[in-house]
């Protein structure tokens, strides 16, 4: 199997999230798969929306290694694109087009190591693909698989091929995305202390934000939280006194410094004033890099973790925030062949050799 080919392939499948339609590319994945003995399941998400659920060898004593990625994609932004975001291109050992490296060279890798390590030979535990729907707007796919109570079964360790130029992350920051909405009186802008400014309440409420010591502890991985605020609107026109505010807080959290520590520091911060509401409540990710399965990683991929200038945290949210605590803590690195700066770009690409050089890696790994 090509895996050159499969990642073109998936790239001609328009997965643009909204509003998804990842049903086709699913079924595309599946049919392969089943042809090489796997058994596959279609979970519904929506609208001609399905996750792909493959597994081969599975063991009643051993549970399998989990392969994870998913199937949709960011749009094309508004720069005009030097080629065709969805009949891929290769030039100078580059291949281009949207998800080209986030993420489907690694949908792609994964697919093509999981059928060369399971063909010839029993694996030890089995292998299983949960390519999920509706990723990129919050991990709202695996999410929703979670909670509609779908039997993933167990795992002995997670990969997922998010873009990672193949560097092994063990870690990535969890996400807390929150609207904060502020209210008043509104009045004409002449008379303004006849009516209540929500802008002002709103930002007396940024500033608090802004000056927030959150007084965490240091992760040993991922470092500290932060905190930002991302977007604020409000008001109807000029000569008028706002009756309406809103603005967003991002807060990355770690496992020192959890998400719900966070919303109850908010909440007493900004008081009565502001109504906040939660957009996307994701969890930090961390594994010890002690952990066995972990340190083959390293070792398969040739790093050595005791270097000052090792990296262990991913920058970005994953599947893994939902799939690593509902399949209680396995091992988890994030490891995939895409460029991390390319993921959502105009002109995305993925180096060719990098896709080669991760099905190895995934083979070795699998083994």
């Amino acid at each position: 199997m090509d895996v050159i080919s499969l990642t073109k392939e998936l790239i001609r499948f328009n997965t643009i999230n909204p509003p998804g339609n990842e049903k086709k590319i699913a079924l595309f994945i599946g049919t392969l798969l089943e042809k090489h003995g796997f058994v596959v399941e279609y979970p519904v998400y929506g609208h001609e929306r399905l996750h792909m659920i493959a597994s081969k060898g599975l063991s009643t004593k051993i549970p399998p290694i989990i392969l994870t990625g998913h199937l949709d994609v960011v749009p094309l932004g508004a720069k005009k694109w030097s080629y065709d975001p969805f009949e891929p291109s290769i030039e100078h050992g580059k291949l281009y087009g949207r998800g080209s490296s986030d993420m489907k060279a690694g949908i792609a890798a994964l697919t093509v190591a999981a059928v060369e390590s399971t063909k010839d030979r029993s694996m030890e535990g089995g292998v299983k693909l949960v390519f999920t729907a509706d990723e990129e707007l919050g991990c709202r796919g695996a999410k929703s698989l979670m909670e509609k109570g779908y039997d993933l079964g167990k795992a002995r360790a997670v990969i997922v091929g998010e873009p990672t130029s193949n560097h092994p992350y063990i870690a990535h920051k969890g996400g807390l995305y929150l609207e904060a909405r502020t209210f008043g009186v509104t009045a004409h802008s002449s008379m303004p202390h006849l009516g209540e400014n929500a802008i002002y309440k709103a930002a007396r409420a940024i500033t608090k934000i802004e000056k927030l010591d959150l007084e965490a502890e240091m992760d040993p991985s991922l470092g500290l939280p932060t905190i930002n605020v991302g977007k604020i609107r409000g008001g109807l026109n000029l000569n008028s006194v706002p009756d309406q505010a809103e603005f967003t807080i991002d807060v990355r959290s770690t496992t020192t410094f959890g998400n719900d520590t966070a919303l109850q520091k908010l909440n007493t911060l900004l008081g009565e004033e502001v109504k906040i509401e939660k957009l996307v409540d994701l969890r930090a990710v961390s594994t010890n890099e002690n952990d066995a399965f972990i340190k083959s990683v390293f070792e398969i991929c040739k790093l050595d973790p005791t270097q000052n200038d090792f990296k262990k945290a991913a920058p970005f949210l994953t599947d893994a925030s939902v799939l690593t605590p509902w399949l209680n803590h396995p091992p988890t690195v994030i490891l995939g062949p895409g460029e991390p700066q390319m993921a959502h770009q105009t002109d995305e690409f993925c180096y060719l050799n990098k896709i080669h050089d991760a099905v190895k890696i995934y083979s070795n790994i699998l083994k």
